[in-house]
């Protein structure tokens, strides 16, 4: 993979750490930076992997954090977008996602999906995403510990449709990244999803858009003009 995907897969990765970033000084999470790596530490430990070429020692450093981790008892994930890594000997396996990636062009009218700006609002977004999600390391959920209030405003926003869905944008590096696009399962196929992303697609409408799909996403995410730059590698 050469030329644009190539630098689209980077900025995918780097806006992605800078979301985790985010995260980490609003949740109180620590965060570690290595020229090929960052590791935030919160509810789970979680490195990212941040070039292709890392190099044999940074792979070293990298594969000795996972394993001191995981031997304290640590829930450990490795994203790594650029499939370099093998963390097989440390018992870890890993799962694929397709990193994705649309040009900027035109967007149908998103309907009645609202920007949150409020406390009130943010807490409606973190129930929906902890709930439709879901996201078992805040289990049982605590209000207020998956998005502070310190997420409002910022290079992030968040987007909500009434009740029923709500996800989460990081501006950074070039391109607009979208996380956790998510509906409540009664909810969905009823175009809650592709509404959320018409709104999205219409807040980033001069830059790239990138996001990881889950395999149940993507059909909607190439209908909506996404393209697959490659399968990321997560080692749990």
């Amino acid at each position: 993979m050469t030329g644009l995907p190539t630098e689209r897969l980077r900025q995918a990765s780097d806006n992605a750490i800078a979301m985790w970033r985010t995260l980490a000084r609003a949740r109180g999470d620590g965060v570690a930076d290595h020229p090929a790596f960052t590791a935030v530490d919160g509810r789970r430990f979680r490195i990212m992997l941040r070039t292709a070429t890392p190099g044999d020692p940074a792979v070293e450093e990298l594969t000795e954090l996972a394993r001191a981790r995981r031997a304290a008892g640590r829930t450990v994930v490795v994203e790594d977008p650029f499939r370099v890594l093998d963390l097989s000997a440390l018992g870890m396996t890993a799962g694929q996602l397709p990193v994705m990636a649309r040009e900027p062009g035109p967007v149908p009218a998103p309907g009645d999906v609202e920007r949150v700006t409020t406390p009130a609002g943010l807490a409606g977004v973190e129930d929906l995403v902890v709930h439709g999600f879901p996201l078992e390391e805040y289990q049982p959920y605590c209000a207020g510990t998956v998005f502070p209030p310190e997420l409002l405003g910022g290079a992030t926003a968040l987007f909500r449709k009434d009740t029923r869905g709500a996800c989460l944008t990081m501006a950074h590096g070039g391109v607009g990244g979208v996380y956790w696009v998510t509906t409540r399962p009664e909810h969905r196929s009823q175009g809650i999803g592709r509404a959320l992303m018409h709104a999205v697609l219409r807040h980033f409408d001069d830059v790239p858009v990138t996001l990881t799909a889950s395999r149940a996403g993507r059909p909607l995410y190439e209908k909506l003009g996404f393209v697959t730059l490659g399968d990321a590698a997560w080692w749990r």
